[in-house]
Parts: structure tokens; sequence; C-alpha cells
């Protein structure tokens, strides 16, 4: 069995997602081709290397230089049984940039000038629900249960399920658009019998609305998904209940939403105002 083979079981038997087995992979397979050698010739040394490499000569960003770190530590440590490899495959420090947002009265000139339905009802899900660009790919018929108003996410991000609200808004136009396309199966098929949408084909629809609306921001998907989790921060919903929608594993990794959050931002006093309130002693 070859040494990929086995990084694949391994990685099949802990129920890591398809995309991330996919990313982890190719990572490895990068690495190796770097030295021309099988990753288990070469040590802490050779990684060390290579993290020079990518991040001086490349440039690689910090995630995809952490997604190489985790790859190589999965495989040295799980599947090669080293006992070096985590202290020798170190992190890259997290980059803290806050995320993109879009205006509400953004958002609807982003909706406004989509005039294909199937379009129009990807983006609105992803939007009134939150869900990531893959999740909104995988939908099917089942998972719109229009009586209890619920979307039904199925094995997001960490193999996990969740229920979304689905808004009345985003129903009106999904209905039009089951009438016109009939989809079967998925909710958005791809242009392969029987596959969904893919994520790219997605983000290309975005992209479109994007200059057809003339926006300036650089949105993506995600930025969808920013804005979501910002204006129900500023509807006044609490942090564990935003989590839960949006999927997060850590409250930690929702509460980043409450730096974007305007609304609250504009309600902080200064330091002037302060000084203002302040009385002298008698």
């Amino acid at each position: 069995m070859t040494l990929r083979s086995r990084m694949h079981e391994d990685l099949r038997i802990r129920n890591y997602a398809a995309g991330t087995e996919r990313i982890y992979i190719a990572a490895v397979a990068c690495f190796a081709k770097y030295f021309g050698k099988s990753p288990e010739l070469l040590g802490p040394e050779e990684v060390r290397e290579y993290q020079v490499h990518l991040v001086q000569e490349k440039g690689m960003s910090w995630t995809r230089l952490n997604q190489t770190v985790c790859a190589l530590r999965f495989l040295y440590r799980t599947t090669l049984g080293k006992d070096w490899a985590i202290r020798h495959i170190p992190y890259a420090k997290r980059e803290r940039k806050l995320p993109v947002v879009l205006s509400r009265r953004e958002v609807s000139r982003l909706f406004e000038p989509i005039a294909n339905l199937k379009h129009l009802s990807m983006l609105l899900l992803a939007y009134s629900g939150g869900l990531r660009v893959s999740e909104v790919a995988r939908l099917r018929l089942p998972d719109i249960d229009s009586e209890r108003m619920m979307i039904r996410v199925r094995q997001g991000k960490g193999r996990k399920d969740r229920d979304v609200p689905l808004s009345p808004m985003a129903l009106v136009i999904l209905r039009q658009y089951w009438l016109v396309d009939r989809p079967h199966d998925f909710l958005f098929p791809g242009g392969c019998s029987g596959r969904p949408i893919t994520s790219s084909s997605i983000q290309k629809v975005l992209k479109r609305a994007v200059l057809l609306a003339g926006l300036k921001k650089k949105a993506t998907m995600h930025t969808l998904r920013h804005s979501f989790a910002t204006h129900h921060l500023e509807a006044g919903t609490d942090l564990r209940t935003l989590q839960i929608l949006l999927g997060h594993s850590r409250l930690g990794t929702t509460s980043r939403y409450l730096h974007v959050s305007a609304d609250k931002l504009r309600a902080a006093k200064t330091p002037l105002e302060f000084l203002g309130e302040a009385t002298d002693f008698e």
C-alpha cells in the first residue's frame, strides 16, 4: 500500500470531510515534490526548510500555510507515527483582519438586478440562512421544510447537522424557481446529471451580481455569511443563538462579529464625552 493510500484511509477512518482530505493530500504531495523524495525519508529539518520556502519565496498566506502544517502534522503523527511531529511543525501566527461586511442597503442592491430565479434563490438562501457556499450547493429538496419554516443543513463544517430559519421571502422565490426548473434531487443541480452545482459556479454568480449592482466592496459568498452574522448582532440576537445558527463549535469564533457590528461601535461613547459628563468637586 502506498503512503498516499494509507493517509487516505487514516483520514477516512477519522471521518474527515472530503474537502479537507483533498487539501491534506495535495499539501503532502507538494511537500514531497519539492524535495523529490517520499515524506518517509524526510524529517524535521526538511519540514522547516519547506515552511521557510512557502513563506519567503512563495508568499503563502497564513491560511494556506496552516493547512499545510495540519496536513504534515497528520501525516507524521498519525500515518507515520513520528513522535517529533507536534513540536517541530509550528503553526503560523494568524492575521487578525476584520471581514468584509455589506450594509443592509448593499445586500438589497445585490439582489435587485438578478433575473435568474435559480441564481437569486441561491444567494437569498446564503444570506438569509448564513450558509456557507458548500452548504448551499449540497441542499436537497427535502431540506426545505416549509411547514416548520426551517432549512436543514446536513453535514456542514465539522460533519454537523443544524437547522436555520427559512425566510418567507426566500420561500416565495424558491417556489417560483421550482415551478420553472423542476429540480428533482439536489435543489440546485449542476451541469452533470445527478450532481449538485459546484461552489465555484456559485461564487461566479455572486461575482457577476456584485458587478451588476455596482458594489465597490470585494464581496465573496462568505461575505454574505459575515453580513448575516453582523446584521443579526445589530438586530439584538445574542451570541449563543448566533453561534448555533452559524454552526460554530466555539463561541469565541462567533464573538469576532462583535468587532464589526457598526451599530454597537457607534453606540460606544468616546473619552471626550466622558470628560463632558465629569463634574468638579466642591
